[in-house]
């Protein structure tokens, strides 16, 4: 094998584990949004390992963050709770960076 040939297959690598590290940060950054969704909804454990499921699958909808939102605002109206958009922004913002920390080592 050449080098290049060996270069071409250490890149892939790479890749590869930065998609799972990514994958790993963003299903993690779903654990957290959901745990701060579920304490606000009064969510009993069961319901809340219950709801991290629903957060994970909505995420597979779009790529970013925007089904989350949409499906964390419309969660918040169903049960009457009124909550600024800015907030459900900052508490993904905070999940993701929370998430991002428990990588890295």
């Amino acid at each position: 094998m050449n080098k290049f040939d060996e270069r071409k297959k250490s890149f892939e690598k790479k890749f590869q584990v930065d998609q799972e590290l990514q994958f790993k940060i963003q299903s993690r950054s779903n654990k957290y949004i959901a745990e701060f969704v579920s304490l606000k909804l009064g969510k009993n454990e069961k319901e809340k390992e219950k709801y991290i499921s629903e957060i994970i699958k909505a995420d597979m909808e779009e790529k970013g963050q925007e089904d989350v939102f949409r499906k964390v605002k419309k969660d918040f109206q169903l049960a009457s709770i009124s909550i600024e958009d800015s907030e459900i922004r900052d508490q993904i913002e905070k999940a993701l960076l929370r998430a991002k920390e428990d990588f890295k080592k």
